[in-house]
């Protein structure tokens, strides 16, 4: 596999210069699937490279993972910064960058989005909005649920309610995409949490919510916390079920 780093101009939604990792398959004849795989809260495009062994786990696979920088975004159009649209960065101008610029199967059978704490809620909440877009998503870890209202003296609410404004609203809730979204257009769910991870409750609430709608999906938990350690186990067997979706 090839590891390379791409940085983008400022042609873009976000009106300035970013970059993301890729994996590309080496010696092998395209097109081949894409998987988008979001990184945290508090990292950067190169986090999975860094913390995890994704470029051991994908080097038999004919896949192209690509991890965009999605700074503190929630990958969210943010209400009250104009430029901080991360969400239509992604599905328009990144996705439409990599579908031309390498050998991809430029539709939604062919892309899959994935990650972990704030970008588990990054995958499902983009693949719930953009489900012609993305066959599949799974989180790991995943802050599912981002909170109604947030605290105007606590430092990350005040962050928060300039991304999302005074509460979440309804197109950013997964809980309510999930509800709204037609049957024959759902995209494929899996997502783990850690049985000691401080996001358990709201994994295990969503994971209710789904049986009740009657939302076909994977759901496991195991003893872990939020930490790199489970996720470096833990996307291994996320990559098997997106592995499964797009038919590799």
């Amino acid at each position: 596999m090839a590891l390379c780093e791409v940085r983008l101009s400022a042609q873009n939604a976000l009106q300035r210069m970013t970059s993301f990792m890729a994996i590309l398959p080496e010696h092998k004849p395209g097109p081949f699937p894409v998987l988008y795989l979001l990184h945290g809260l508090s990292d950067d495009h190169t986090a999975w490279v860094r913390r995890t062994s994704i470029e051991r786990y994908v080097s038999d696979i004919p896949l192209i993972v690509v991890m965009p920088d999605g700074q503190r975004s929630w990958y969210t159009d943010a209400v009250s910064i104009p430029t901080f649209a991360f969400e239509t960065f992604i599905v328009r101008d990144l996705i439409s960058f990599v579908d031309t610029t390498f050998p991809t199967k430029a539709s939604r059978e062919g892309r899959a989005i994935a990650g972990l704490s704030m970008g588990g809620y990054g995958a499902f909440k983009l693949a719930l909005k953009h489900p012609d877009m993305f066959c599949a998503a799974a989180s790991l870890s995943g802050a599912l649920y981002v909170g109604n209202r947030f605290d105007v003296n606590d430092v990350r609410d005040r962050e928060m309610r300039l991304i999302f404004g005074d509460s979440v609203p309804q197109d950013e809730d997964i809980s309510h995409l999930v509800r709204n979204l037609e049957p024959d257009k759902q995209p494929a769910l899996w997502f783990d949490c850690g049985t000691e991870d401080f996001l358990i409750e709201d994994n295990r609430a969503f994971h209710k919510l789904l049986q009740d709608l009657g939302v076909p999906h994977c759901y496991s938990e195991r003893p872990g916390t939020h930490s790199w350690s489970h996720w470096d186990a833990v996307i291994q067997e996320a990559l098997d079920f997106i592995r499964s979706k797009l038919g590799i």
